[in-house]
């Protein structure tokens, strides 16, 4: 198992370097995620123009905990970054990539780690929507 970039940013966040990290001749499956802010939720009464996330001081800790558990025992090469602060619609706001010497497994390690990410980081958004209303999303898990 390798990973080679676990990172909480305040900046935008690179899938090419992502890509460019996990790249190796011995992988013959490599895939990237990339979770970008949309202009809409099922909750919201308007269009959604940003999110704003705030993590924990430990959350880079966490994320890295979170890539060694997705890989367990598998031979992919893991680089995943969550970005924190304000973004606008399209911006991503996760990037995961992994290489693997077959689909499967590359495909298995990036849906747990996303899942994971999802549930157990602890990076925390508020939606801020066209009309000027804010709501904390994905409190609690």
């Amino acid at each position: 198992m390798t990973i080679l970039i676990a990172q909480i940013s305040d900046q935008p966040l690179d899938e090419a370097a992502h890509r460019a990290a996990v790249d190796d001749p011995r992988m013959g499956a490599e895939l990237a995620f990339v979770g970008r802010v949309r202009d809409h939720d099922p909750d919201a009464a308007s269009a959604v123009v940003a999110l704003e996330y705030t993590a924990h001081p430990d959350a880079e800790a966490t994320l890295r905990t979170l890539a060694e558990q997705a890989i367990g025992d598998a031979d992919v090469r893991v680089a995943v970054s969550h970005r924190i602060g304000r973004l606008t619609v399209g911006e991503a706001a996760v990037v995961v990539a992994v290489a693997g010497a077959h689909r499967g497994e590359a495909f298995e390690v990036c849906r747990t780690l996303i899942e994971s990410i999802k549930h157990s980081l602890p990076v925390w958004k508020r939606q801020v929507e066209a009309d000027g209303t804010t709501a904390w999303k994905g409190l609690g898990g």
